[in-house]
């Protein structure tokens, strides 16, 4: 989605621009080549490999600092500090990574169960399957992959670990494929929502995500973009939800007092867009990908949401500012993440089928 990411960031010639997520830094040339000598990018990315790519691509490019680390730091790096005329999220894991086997990500190639964005730090998918209790693991399977046979999985990676354990994918994309049931002609893998959900899991994808839009928001400039590319429901969810929580007046509720008049910090820029056809032609895994773009307002702006300061000045104020809860953000399974993420969330509201 390049064509629409150059579009909805509005790259200016002296801009300082944050890509969140370098992987092989295609919408990072991208940007580059509109800066002038006063622009400056700002790159990060978790995995060391993109993090040496990107060293290697721009070295003596003053324009250009790097920071390896995951985009839920935007907020604490010095370098962002005197704020962003942009910001590009493209979320999930890289085609590089999917496409090296001893990453640990594909079920369709054989190799170590690691599946770290960050092969340094944190827990391997071997070594969390290999400790989790069923209950945890179907937990995790239910809610970020939504896969509906998530107990039976569960219970059958304790079976087996029980006897030997699991360390490959290929040895865990079996197993599920084997406990699924028969005769149901499946459109993708058997394994796809499983791999998914621990990925997930392990590289906390969803608390970074509410984390780095939280940061990303304070960091920009009044008139600064947002631009995030998620590709499966869950991601988008939380940028939909997010954009519309500072963009729009929460609904009302009659039995609490009125706050103040909503005051909007965003405005949407168009609707979510969609990867074009001639794209998806040459790359099939850009049919899922969903692009948001959204642009800061300054404090006390009434560019977008005029209508809403006017109506609560004539008295509709209730109307336009009551119901000060937040949009409730994505729901967490029991189990506690490292590092407090798990109170950043709501209780879990459905258990696994």
């Amino acid at each position: 989605m390049y064509a629409q990411v150059m579009e909805g960031l509005q790259v200016k010639e002296d801009g300082t621009y944050l890509d969140g997520t370098f992987g092989r830094g295609g919408h990072a040339r991208g940007v580059l080549q509109q800066l002038g000598p006063g622009g400056r990018l700002l790159l990060m990315d978790k995995d060391p490999e993109a993090i040496a790519h990107a060293e290697l691509t721009f070295a003596g490019d003053d324009r250009v600092v790097i920071r390896r680390g995951s985009f839920a730091a935007i907020a604490d790096w010095d370098a962002a500090a005197q704020g962003l005329d942009g910001v590009l999220l493209d979320l999930g894991v890289s085609s590089p990574q999917l496409d090296v086997a001893e990453r640990g990500f594909s079920f369709g190639k054989d190799g170590p169960l690691d599946m770290r964005m960050d092969p340094e730090a944190g827990e391997s998918a071997a070594d969390w399957l290999a400790r989790a209790d069923e209950r945890d693991i179907a937990d995790v399977l239910w809610t970020y992959g939504e896969e509906r046979m998530s107990r039976r999985i569960a219970r059958a990676i304790v079976a087996r670990r029980a006897e030997t354990p699991l360390t490959r994918t290929a040895e865990l994309a079996d197993l599920i494929a084997a406990v699924m049931p028969r005769g149901k002609k499946q459109d993708i893998h058997p394994a796809t929502r499983s791999f998914q959900a621990i990925r997930i899991h392990i590289n906390r994808e969803l608390a970074d995500l509410e984390t780095g839009l939280d940061g990303a928001l304070a960091r920009l400039k009044p008139g600064g973009r947002l631009a995030v590319i998620s590709f499966h429901s869950l991601e988008d969810r939380i940028v939909k939800r997010f954009i519309a929580q500072h963009a729009k007046a929460p609904p009302g509720n009659r039995r609490l007092p009125a706050p103040d008049a909503f005051v909007p910090t965003l405005r949407a820029i168009g609707d979510a867009q969609r990867a074009l056809p001639e794209e998806t032609a040459a790359n099939p895994r850009a049919r899922s990908a969903v692009l948001r773009v959204a642009e800061k307002l300054g404090i006390g702006s009434r560019e977008s949401g005029i209508e809403e300061s006017k109506s609560a000045s004539k008295g509709s104020r209730r109307a336009a500012g009551r119901g000060a809860a937040r949009l409730s953000r994505f729901p967490t399974p029991r189990f506690q993440q490292p590092n407090g993420w798990s109170s950043r969330f709501p209780a879990l509201q459905r258990s696994a089928p």
